[in-house]
């Protein structure tokens, strides 16, 4: 049941979204303030609450063309390991929890994850995603978001820089991240009925699409001291990682081999991890610096 449960809730993105949060809140954490760890625990919690209701509720709601897809006609609502009705007494009840603890760690924080909920399981789920090639665009919006959130549970200026600073790296991300992830599985979204851009305009028109948002991600890394703290990690590992994605896309978008798309994904995935700690790494290692010149 287990197994079944870290699928019906997609464990993998569930876990994508806390880190991401978990960043936000480091970034956003003033650094006169005393640390609660109850504070910082709930968040996670409650994090991790709506995340997997939300997500539960997708797999809810596009039942009938997950069993129509070979990726995903062995998730348990699909195999009928689950059922229906237990899987959405699961969800509301994760985002009804999840929520309320939300709402307990900062009510903006609550209404970031609530807004999270109905961009994601309605615009996008029931409309965008069904209907139109580029629903990957405004859909990034929900997907922008935790780390915004994890932001505001310690500070209320969303308009920071640091805060837009969350939200774009997550945006740019997102379009080649699933762009590439579409075009490997394009005749799996065809069976399933998604007409996503590899499906409509086929790969190497969705290849010039995704290269806007690589170079814009990239540029916006190598932009991040106008945003965040910057110091050591931002010269070791951003401005490296920004180049190598950008050299591994150009490798991706000239070859031919069909596993050359797993490498640009890879370093795609794992660059948001540094844009979202190396800016955290920072701030942190400058007080540490700071402290000890003081001394």
């Amino acid at each position: 049941m287990i197994k079944q449960l870290k699928t019906l809730f997609k464990s993998g993105i569930v876990f994508f979204v806390v880190i991401s949060a978990i960043a936000g809140y480091g970034i956003g954490f003033p650094i006169e303030e005393s640390f609660s760890f109850l504070h910082f625990v709930a968040m996670v919690l409650g994090t991790t609450l709506i995340s997997s209701g939300s997500l539960a509720l997708n797999q809810i709601q596009e039942i009938s063309r997950d069993k129509k897809m070979e990726r995903t006609q062995k998730r348990p609502l699909a195999t009928g390991e689950i059922s229906k009705k237990t899987a959405l007494i699961i969800s509301i009840s994760n985002m009804v929890v999840g929520s309320s603890i939300l709402f307990w760690v900062n009510p903006v924080t609550c209404y970031i994850g609530l807004s999270i909920i109905a961009l994601y399981n309605g615009l996008y789920t029931l409309h965008w995603k069904p209907k139109w090639m580029f629903a990957a665009v405004p859909g990034a919006v929900p997907g922008a978001l935790p780390g915004v959130l994890g932001f505001s549970a310690v500070n209320n200026n969303l308009l920071s820089p640091e805060s837009v600073y969350l939200f774009l790296v997550m945006f740019l991300w997102q379009m080649p991240h699933f762009w590439t992830l579409a075009i490997r599985f394009a005749d799996d979204y065809e069976r399933g009925e998604f007409p996503i851009l590899p499906v409509v305009v086929g790969k190497e028109r969705t290849i010039y699409h995704i290269s806007f948002y690589v170079f814009a991600y990239a540029l916006l890394a190598i932009m991040a001291p106008f945003f965040v703290s910057f110091f050591v990690a931002y010269f070791v590992l951003m401005i490296p990682f920004a180049l190598m994605v950008v050299w591994e896309f150009f490798k991706y978008a000239k070859s031919t081999s069909e596993k050359a798309w797993l490498p640009f994904f890879l370093w795609t995935n794992f660059s948001l991890l540094v844009f979202l700690y190396a800016p955290l790494a920072d701030k942190y290692i400058r007080l540490y610096m700071d402290v000890f010149r003081y001394q």
